[in-house]
């Protein structure tokens, strides 16, 4: 019996010894920014770490952002310090939802867009249930997330009270930049509004591209693909889906930059210290 109770002591401090270094593991910071495409279907939600600091883009169209989060947060962890709706379509708003509900938000940025759906009368419920403050963002404005900045250049105007015809125009789209690393996102933006954006003189040049509108024909065209210049792209589209996400067009388009798709590879983690970048 003696032998058995020390054996069960020595595997109760072996326990507490592994709780200890996790605590410690995720409680230091890194140098290393990390960018999660979640593989959630056919939507968008990308999850950005940086030291201390979280922020997630849209939450896909159903619950299994949930999931995701739950693997790449520690398990005390219920602070994400910024969420950001580009726009308010399911495939972007549903998940986000369960999210807002279920942790401790530090700001939503949103376009200013609104919308009379359900989804979105649930959106705004919670928010205003929970008192999360509300940023409306535009073109010129800028985000911290500890060493890196999130500069918005889409849309060029609050947004609140407009009728916007179609919803992916509205779309906030922001360049991500960590030293010498940058990262564009797109949103859903459609060609009309890439265009605009050529257009306005913004520097959109960028390491990465995530692809517009899940890889669809209506955007990534080929002078806004040419002013971003950019060596690799992300596409998020569920696998098999209805809409024939990503285009074999948009493939063609992208030549020979190097491609990954959430549908064909499940979840796309970029890493980068702020030189270079890598993606698995």
């Amino acid at each position: 019996m003696k032998l058995d109770f020390k054996k069960y002591l020595i595997l109760l401090f072996i326990i507490i010894a592994i709780i200890i270094f996790s605590i410690s593991f995720y409680g230091q910071e890194k140098d290393v920014l990390e960018i999660d495409f979640f593989d959630i279907g056919q939507g968008d939600s990308i999850f950005i770490e940086l030291n201390k600091k979280q922020v997630l883009i849209d939450g896909g169209p159903g619950m299994k952002v949930l999931e995701k989060l739950g693997r790449e947060m520690p398990f005390y962890d219920r602070h994400i310090d910024f969420v950001i709706l580009t726009h308010p379509e399911y495939d972007h708003i549903n998940g986000l939802i369960e999210v807002i509900k279920r942790y401790n938000i530090g700001a939503v940025l949103v376009s200013g867009l609104e919308r009379e759906t359900m989804q979105y009368k649930e959106w705004s419920r919670v928010i205003k249930e929970k008192n999360i403050p509300v940023i409306i963002v535009k073109n010129g404005d800028k985000i911290a997330i500890d060493d890196a900045v999130f500069y918005v250049i889409h849309p060029f105007h609050n947004l609140k009270g407009e009728e916007v015809k179609k919803t992916n125009n509205a779309s906030i789209v922001g360049k991500l930049v960590y030293g010498d690393f940058e990262i564009l996102l797109t949103g859903d933006i459609e060609k009309a509004i890439e265009r605009e954006l050529v257009d306005s003189g913004i520097d959109l040049r960028a390491d990465v591209l995530k692809v517009a509108h899940h890889g669809s024909s209506t955007s990534s065209c080929d002078e806004f693909l040419n002013a971003v210049g950019s060596i690799a792209a992300v596409i998020q589209a569920g696998k098999d889906n209805r809409y024939g996400h990503p285009h074999p067009i948009v493939l063609e388009r992208l030549g020979d930059i190097f491609v990954k798709t959430t549908g064909e590879h499940g979840d796309i983690e970029l890493i980068s210290d702020g030189i270079g970048f890598l993606i698995r």
